[in-house]
């Protein structure tokens, strides 16, 4: 299926999950922060969280610092 990821058309498996994406992106265990449709899906739900077609997926990397 087509989703949009970071402003960029792509192309991932039918029945995949936010989880599913992160570990396809090889980002499991960044700190990170998801938003599927301008909506923030929290971490404890990204396993079941699953995409659409058309989804418009964001993923922010957090940076520390000060």
């Amino acid at each position: 299926m087509q989703i949009l990821l970071n402003g960029e058309n792509t192309e991932v498996s039918d029945a995949l999950s936010v989880q599913g994406l992160i570990e396809q992106l090889e980002l499991t265990g960044r700190r990170i922060a998801v938003e599927v449709n301008e909506d923030i899906v929290p971490r404890s739900e990204h396993a079941e969280h699953q995409l659409a077609a058309g989804d418009r997926i964001e993923i922010v990397h957090a940076i520390g610092g000060g």
